[in-house]
C-alpha cells in the first residue's frame, strides 16, 4: 500500500476511482473514456487547489514522504559513471554520506550526498540519514580531491540533522562540521548545493556551503526540526505545526529571506508522484548553475561564496533608538 498523507486522501480516492473505472471498462468491454477524462480533470483541479494552499507543516510532511526520491535516487537518474569513494582515512566509512566522481551530461563533477534508507535494515545501516563525524570528514576529503582535480562539486542534502549521540560527541561531531564550514570557503572550484528533502541544522550545513544553494519546491531548510523547536519553546512535540510556521522553513519563505538562491519546481502533487520529472528538473537546475559558475575564476568563486554567507541575516538600516527615560 502506498503511503498517503492526510491532505492527499481526496486525491488518492479519485485516483482509486479512475483505476476501478478502467478495470470495469476492460472487464465489461465498456467505453469509459469520457468518465475517466472527467475524473482526471477533477484530480488535476484537486491537486492544484490542495498544493497551492499547503501549510508549512504539510510541506515538512511532504519533504519526509516515505516514497519521496532521496539523493541516491536522483544520482541514479541524473548522473552516469558514478564512482563511489569510501572512508575518511581516520576512523570509518559512514554510509549516511556518500560521494564520488560522476558525469552529469558532459560535465565531470564530484557528487556529495546524504543518504536515507527505504526500510528498517537500510535505515539502521545509514543511521536514518544522520551522519557521524567520519561522514563529514569523508565529504571534506572528497571535496579536497575535487579541488585538486579542478572539478565542480554538487552536494545533495536530505537529512534531519547530524547524529547527536554519545559516539558522535566522543569523536567530535561539532569540530568535524566546523572544519567543513571553514574549509569549504577555501575551495577554488564551483559548489552547487541542493536541499532535496530535509535540510536540518548543522547536519545540512556541514556539506552545504555553496556558491549557489537551491531548494526543491517541497523541501525545507531550517536551523532545527519543527519537533525540536516545539520541544524547546513549548515543551510539547504536538506544537510542531506551530513551530514550522514560526521557523519560516518553506521554499517560499527561504527565497523571500534570500537564504536560498532558487527553487527547483516539483511535479504537481510532489516529487514522490513523478520521480523522473523531479530528477529532470533537478538536473536542469544544476547544469544551469554549473554553466554560470564556470565563467568565474577561483578567486571570484571564493569571494562570492564568502560574501553570500556573510550577507545572511544582515539587517539594513540603523538600530531603533532606545526610548527616552522619563
Amino acid at each position: 500500500m502506498p503511503a498517503v498523507l492526510d491532505f492527499e486522501k481526496p486525491i488518492n480516492e479519485l485516483e482509486d476511482k479512475v483505476r476501478e473505472l478502467r478495470a470495469y471498462g476492460a472487464a465489461n468491454q465498456v467505453d469509459v473514456s469520457k468518465d475517466v477524462q472527467a475524473l482526471e480533470q477533477q484530480i488535476v483541479e484537486t491537486k492544484t487547489k490542495t498544493f497551492a494552499n499547503l501549510s508549512p507543516w504539510q510541506r515538512v510532511q511532504l519533504a519526509r514522504h516515505p516514497e519521496r526520491p532521496y539523493p541516491k535516487d536522483y544520482i541514479e537518474r541524473i548522473a552516469t559513471d558514478f564512482l563511489e569513494l569510501h572512508g575518511d582515512r581516520r576512523y570509518a566509512d559512514d554510509q549516511a554520506i556518500i560521494g564520488g566522481f560522476a558525469t552529469i551530461e558532459d560535465r565531470r563533477v564530484m557528487l556529495i550526498a546524504t543518504r536515507k534508507g527505504r526500510n528498517l535494515k537500510e535505515n539502521v545501516a545509514v543511521n536514518f540519514g544522520s551522519a557521524h563525524p567520519e561522514g563529514y570528514r569523508k565529504a571534506l576529503r572528497l571535496m579536497k580531491i575535487a579541488d585538486k582535480a579542478k572539478l565542480p562539486i554538487v552536494s545533495l542534502i536530505d537529512t534531519p540533522g547530524a547524529y547527536p549521540g554519545v559516539g558522535a560527541e566522543e569523536r567530535h561531531i561539532a569540530e568535524a562540521i566546523a572544519v567543513n564550514l571553514r574549509d569549504m570557503f577555501t575551495l577554488r572550484v564551483p559548489v552547487v548545493v541542493v536541499v532535496t528533502g530535509e535540510g536540518g541544522s548543522g547536519g545540512a550545513l556541514g556539506i552545504g556551503v555553496g556558491n549557489r544553494v537551491l531548494v526543491m519546491e517541497n523541501a525545507y531548510y531550517s536551523v532545527i526540526t519543527p519537533e525540536g523547536c516545539a520541544a524547546i519553546l513549548w515543551r510539547d512535540g504536538a506544537a510542531a505545526p506551530m513551530a514550522a510556521e514560526a521557523l519560516k522553513l518553506t521554499s517560499r519563505d527561504l527565497m523571500q529571506m534570500k537564504i536560498v538562491d532558487g527553487v527547483v519546481p516539483e511535479p504537481l502533487g510532489g516529487a514522490h508522484r513523478d520521480a523522473d520529472t523531479a530528477a529532470a528538473n533537478l538536473k536542469a537546475a544544476v547544469l544551469a548553475e554549473l554553466a554560470a559558475l564556470a565563467k568565474k575564476g577561483p578567486a571570484q568563486l571564493r569571494r562570492q561564496r564568502y560574501e553570500r554567507f556573510r550577507a545572511l541575516g544582515v539587517i539594513k538600516g540603523p538600530p531603533a533608538a532606545a526610548p527616552a527615560k522619563k
